[in-house]
């Protein structure tokens, strides 16, 4: 797990890393992030705590506790990935464990949304393939090295084509994904739209929205 938690902002059209794998169906958002952790305040702690249950169980032979995993970056998955409770923790828990990229057979519905909403693309390979580039990260480290825009990641001996929605796809490279930062870039056309509306107005020295 990194250090320190930096969340991915705007554009995102590259993303290149480790790949750290985990083998296996249908593991849900409970595996991901046990429901005891659901307490928290907010998500700043939840790194740490990913996978918590199945760590202890393996007792340090988990994927996410072997050295070699360390500082890794991308994920890989096997099918229907974050499946079960629709709780955000799970792709939060994982974004500040360090992921900033999921490949897999397939996703959840809501788990992939949920990732998409805070920065994480989720892309789809066929199973053959992602068996494949799991049984060679086994064995040696693998960096790729992803292109958002061309839907392909590339490492020094891999080659090959990833699919995503075209939906999200256009909204990583246009930045729209990140809604915080579209409002604040375009904060004077909410102020306007605002100072339109017949029953609101702005209060600029106090930065308050009064109701008239």
């Amino acid at each position: 797990m990194k250090s320190e938690f930096i969340p991915p902002i705007g554009k995102i059209s590259q993303i290149s890393g480790k790949c750290i794998s985990l083998i296996g169906n249908d593991i849900d958002t409970d595996r991901i992030i046990p429901a005891r952790f659901l307490k928290c305040v907010n998500f700043d702690s939840l790194g740490k705590s990913v996978f918590e249950d199945d760590r202890k169980t393996l007792k340090g032979s988990h994927p996410f506790d072997l050295k070699e995993n360390q500082d890794s970056s991308i994920l890989i998955v096997n099918s229907n990935f974050g499946c079960g409770s629709s709780r955000e923790h799970a792709p939060q828990a994982l974004i500040r464990w360090g992921i900033r990229a999921i490949i897999g057979e397939s996703f959840a519905e809501i788990f992939y949304g949920n990732c998409i909403a805070i920065g994480i693309p989720c892309f789809t390979l066929p199973k053959k393939s992602i068996l494949n580039i799991q049984k060679y990260s086994k064995s040696k480290n693998l960096f790729l090295e992803i292109d958002l825009k061309n839907s392909s990641a590339k490492s020094e001996h891999l080659n090959f084509n990833l699919e995503i929605k075209e939906s999200s796809k256009n909204m990583f490279l246009s930045g729209e994904w990140d809604a915080t930062s579209t409002l604040l870039q375009n904060s004077n056309l909410i102020e306007q739209k605002i100072n339109d509306l017949p029953y609101t107005k702005f209060n600029k020295s106090n930065k308050l929205f009064e109701t008239i």
